[in-house]
């Protein structure tokens, strides 16, 4: 047989005989030569024309020359177009589908032959390359021969649409259309040969890329192509897998890259810095990532991505771990951000920073609030919030922008928070104590004057103040020190904004429900209510002709709405007050029947004005309240008034008339007689005219600092009591419903359903169950088991 390089400029033989599978293949081989050889050059018309026209006509032929055994071919030679009379004519189309059948595989074996002999050649010339000569070589030997192939599988059509067709239909595993032939001879004979040597000189014209040297990646993106293609199924020619690929490219080349990694990290942290070697890490998966896009096959992502986690990453995992406490000390944000995303790439790998970063926010909230509390009782409640709101605003900065809000670093910040602010050296002088500065700080930014900032200001600080809530788990505390100051201001008019104060409602409600607010709400209801009613009683006093009436304002304030209790002192209100009082307790009875009024003179304010003041050429206004009131309006009648002469009159106890006096004396409005005594018994007061004073309008409805603890401690007792009736409430909720239940899940189930209000202790919940068996809302049964008695 000849070669082809020795066809290579012969002329095209003329068409053969139709039936000689010998002429029909030296025609065809003389044409498939120029192609595979040649196709540069080009190919005319006729030839093409002719090569397609000899496939066609010896597949279609009935004799042929040399076919199967001498009896066959003498009696179909014989016989022309004649069938042995012994056949009939079912007989006779078998007998031609085999003939055609056994030509075509002929023809296809011809074609396989021809194939190897060509493989033959090109691995003979593949062993004069090395590196990228090989590359080269391959890449260009590799062009060549598919698109050759393409070509002959058109030339070839007539075989693939029957011959081949029926060997496929019929389940024959080796026989392929004519393009995957060349394909699979391709694998079988030539790249299983060289496959070896064209990936070590792929790896080797990585590695000198990952070295920083420039290459031609063009070429390693073409062989990683060529290996997809080879990617034939063997029980579906039809059908393509990446098994090839995988096998020979993928696994190696991932392989080669842990080695390369595994090498190079090992020196660069031994004797670089951690944060250095995060630095060369990260720049090393980008090239990976980049390397990928460039000219690799986007399979091999996933196993790569993985090798090189393991090597640069899980391999240095302690060590990077071990720096992460060293970059939080040092505020180091960018190192702390490169770090989570490197030890984000492996399973487990943020679990300790986690840990450590909670730690760390609870020892800095800590830290913070021992610096402010060198003395708890003196505390601005501004300066409290502040530091708390420092640390936190701080470290959720921090989780932003390094920890990308990443939910478990999130829970890690809130976890640490909710510890320094409720277990912090404040908290030790009492557990409700955050609750309550926090409560307190809130009146102050709500009240009239008491910051004097913007109301866009203002919102924003009311949203910081809900973080800082968001954390407290004694809820219930905020709210009953929140009812009272907002008590307060509502009574007092003292409220910077009614809008601020709705807002502040509004948040509260999103924050723990309708039930926590519900009061509040009730609340400004009440008010808006009196201010009609208010505008309704000046009405009626305008038709009754007074001489002298009051400019008065009254609140009717719900029992079970406003967290008030009465006054705990007797009290006979001036002659000109009662009046007012009578009539407005008159009106308000025609208007609804059936209503008892009790006073809160505690919560009882005016203003009164002075003629006497020598100093002043304007009178000063007096603001007081009305322990105050009826004290000073004594001195219209003299100047001189006795301690027990005043108690007698008002009706106070000693307590009450300590503080309202003490105040006057302070304020030199009154003077003690005899003069450096103390407030009380045996002690006269005189009226001071050489008062004086740079405000026109004086306040002297100040509370003592007495009444502020006498306050908080009867919050915090109203507090205890609230919390055993929400508890028995529970515990009779949940047992209604389930019937049964043994004691420690009964507690467990209470703690669950009531922690959102407050974390009761498992010793209080004991106590209520003891209450309810003796109340016989819940009975003893067998086994530790409690049950409820309807």
């Amino acid at each position: 047989m000849a070669t082809a390089s020795a066809r290579q400029g012969m002329p095209m033989p003329p068409a053969p005989n139709r039936e000689d599978i010998g002429a029909t293949w030296n025609y065809l081989q003389h044409g498939i030569d120029r192609i595979m050889v040649n196709l540069q050059d080009g190919m005319d018309l006729a030839t093409y024309m002719g090569i397609y026209t000899a496939v066609h006509n010896f597949c279609t032929s009935q004799k042929a020359v040399g076919l199967g055994g001498p009896n066959m071919g003498s009696q179909a030679h014989r016989g022309g177009t004649d069938l042995p009379k012994v056949l009939d004519a079912t007989s006779a189309k078998a007998f031609l589908f085999r003939v055609a059948h056994l030509l075509g595989e002929d023809l296809y074996k011809k074609l396989i032959e021809y194939l190897d002999n060509h493989m033959e050649g090109l691995c003979n010339k593949s062993i004069a390359h090395t590196d990228e000569a090989l590359l080269a070589f391959y890449i260009k030997e590799w062009d060549r021969y598919t698109t050759a192939a393409k070509y002959i599988h058109h030339l070839f059509r007539y075989l693939n649409r029957h011959w081949v067709k029926r060997e496929m239909d019929e389940g024959k595993k080796d026989t392929y259309d004519v393009y995957t032939l060349h394909l699979v001879r391709w694998r079988d004979k030539f790249f299983n040969v060289v496959v070896k040597k064209v990936m070590d000189a792929v790896l080797k014209l990585v590695e000198k890329q990952r070295n920083g040297e420039t290459i031609e990646h063009n070429q390693i993106k073409q062989v990683v192509e060529s290996f997809v293609s080879l990617g034939l199924d063997e029980h579906d020619a039809s059908k393509s897998t990446l098994d090839t690929y995988r096998f020979h490219f993928e696994e190696p080349f991932v392989a080669a890259t842990k080695e390369f990694y595994d090498a190079e990290s090992k020196q660069f942290i031994s004797e670089n810095s951690v944060v250095e070697y995060m630095k060369k890490a990260e720049t090393r998966l980008n090239e990976e990532e980049e390397r990928v896009k460039m000219y690799l096959h986007n399979d091999i992502t996933g196993p790569l991505r993985k090798a090189c986690n393991e090597v640069l990453i899980a391999n240095h995992k302690d060590v990077l771990r071990d720096e992460f406490q060293v970059l939080l000390n040092n505020n180091r944000e960018d190192d702390m951000a490169r770090m989570f995303n490197l030890l984000n790439r492996i399973t487990d790998g943020l679990e300790p920073l986690r840990q450590k970063f909670e730690a760390h926010v609870r020892n800095a909230g800590l830290a913070a609030v021992t610096k402010v509390a060198s003395d708890a009782e003196k505390l601005e409640p501004k300066v409290y919030v502040d530091a708390l709101l420092e640390v936190h605003t701080q470290y959720q900065g921090l989780v932003k922008r390094a920890f990308h809000d990443e939910p478990e670093f999130t829970r890690s910040l809130d976890n640490a928070c909710r510890e320094f602010v409720n277990r912090n050296d404040i908290c030790k002088a009492g557990s409700n104590k955050s609750p309550e500065l926090l409560a307190k700080y809130t009146d102050v930014l709500l009240r009239k004057s008491g910051t004097g900032v913007e109301e866009a200001e203002l919102d924003a600080t009311l949203t910081q103040i809900m973080t800082v809530f968001k954390y407290i788990e004694d809820k219930d505390v905020f709210q009953k020190f929140y009812s009272r100051m907002l008590a307060r201001r509502l009574v007092h008019s003292n409220s910077s904004s009614d809008d601020a104060e709705t807002s502040m409602i509004s948040k509260l409600k999103e924050a723990c429900g309708f039930e926590y607010t519900n009061k509040l709400q009730r609340m400004f209801q009440d008010m808006q209510i009196s201010k009609d009613l208010n505008n309704g009683y000046k009405e009626h006093t305008k038709g009754l002709s007074l001489d002298k009436p009051l400019d008065s304002s009254y609140s009717i304030l719900g029992t079970s709405f406003w967290p008030l209790t009465p006054p705990n002192t007797q009290f006979n209100p001036p002659a000109e007050v009662q009046a007012d009082l009578d009539r407005f307790g008159r009106y308000y009875k025609n208007k609804h029947d059936g209503r008892k009024l009790t006073w809160l003179w505690q919560l009882c304010k005016g203003e009164v004005r002075t003629g006497y003041c020598k100093s002043s050429k304007t009178p000063f206004t007096f603001q007081v309240s009305v322990y105050q009131m009826a004290i000073l309006l004594m001195f219209n009648d003299k100047d001189v008034h006795s301690y027990e002469d005043i108690l007698s009159n008002t009706g106070l106890n000693s307590e009450t008339l300590d503080g309202a006096l003490g105040i006057l004396c302070k304020a030199k409005v009154v003077n003690l007689k005899p003069d450096g005594g103390k407030v009380g018994p045996n002690t006269t007061y005189h009226l001071n005219y050489d008062f004086k004073s740079k405000k026109i309008r004086v306040n002297l409805n100040i509370g003592t600092k007495t009444e502020q603890k006498q306050e908080e401690v009867e919050t915090n007792k109203t507090i205890e009591e609230d919390r055993k009736l929400v508890l028995q409430s529970a515990i009779v909720r949940i047992m209604k419903a389930r019937k049964k239940m043994k004691h420690s899940q009964l507690v467990s189930e209470t703690i669950t359903q009531i922690k959102s209000r407050f974390v009761p202790k498992v010793s209080d919940i004991k106590k209520c169950i003891e209450i309810l068996l003796d109340k016989e809302y819940l009975e003893r049964l067998e086994d530790d088991e409690l049950g409820y008695l309807a």
